[in-house]
């Protein structure tokens, strides 16, 4: 796992560490996901849950962390969900602060599946949040369907948002429905220090993107001081 803060901007601190699937030597992402498959989709959503909460309590996390999981490799919520609360008492880290991120790049099967797993795992504590929302198959009927604690603004709308007046109405009309849900909202993929500042006219305070840090493998990365000024 490599871990990427996400950070408030209104007091500098860190909101939460999004856990991020790597290889044992940092290998991309994309090439441990090419080996996922129907076989092993499942063994491989409950490892990375384990993985993730191991390292965040070795590491001494005492924010949020965000953890991303597969929807189709869960079938019954009230069974996968206890190696995940086995993992969390095993290492002492508090459930109430690991969010899981439906990924809205993977095509959901079954929305009220989903919607079973939502409710399951906010009754155990956890809170939700829909990750690359923006750029999925399901959008705000997703949102609807759900309900999720948290969105993530995929990077698509957010990359280059000062130049496109169309991004800019589009994020400012996903905020409004974000509000009256009391829903929070993130903005990912930030890399501009005029990206963030258009965000943050729109009123959003929660941020993740290489402009503040960069992932790091097995590791919690410091936020460059330089990187507060551009928040800032």
């Amino acid at each position: 796992m490599a871990f990427q803060p996400i950070v408030n901007v209104e007091d500098n601190t860190v909101f939460a560490y999004e856990a991020l699937v790597r290889g044992p030597a940092g290998e991309s992402a994309a090439s441990i996901f090419a080996q996922v498959n129907d076989s092993n989709r499942y063994r491989f959503d409950q490892t990375c849950r384990c993985t993730a909460i191991e390292l965040a309590s070795r590491l001494g996390m005492s924010t949020a962390l965000s953890i991303n999981f597969l929807p189709n490799a869960v079938y019954r919520p009230e069974l996968c969900i206890r190696t995940t609360l086995e993992a969390a008492e095993t290492f002492g880290f508090p459930i109430e602060r690991i969010i899981f991120e439906i990924t809205e790049g993977e095509k959901i099967e079954d929305q009220r599946h989903l919607r079973n797993i939502v409710d399951y795992y906010r009754s155990s504590g956890f809170r939700t949040a829909i990750d690359d929302f923006g750029a999925g198959y399901s959008g705000l009927n997703l949102l609807a369907e759900i309900g999720a604690d948290i969105i993530k603004i995929d990077l698509a709308l957010v990359r280059d948002i000062h130049k496109h007046a169309a991004k800019k109405a589009i994020v400012r009309g996903i905020c409004s429905v974000a509000a009256d849900l009391g829903t929070t909202v993130i903005a990912e993929g930030i890399e501009q220090s005029e990206e963030l500042a258009v965000l943050r006219e729109l009123g959003i305070r929660l941020f993740q993107g290489y402009l503040l840090a960069r992932p790091a493998f097995e590791a919690l990365p410091a936020i460059d001081p330089k990187a507060w000024a551009n928040a800032g």
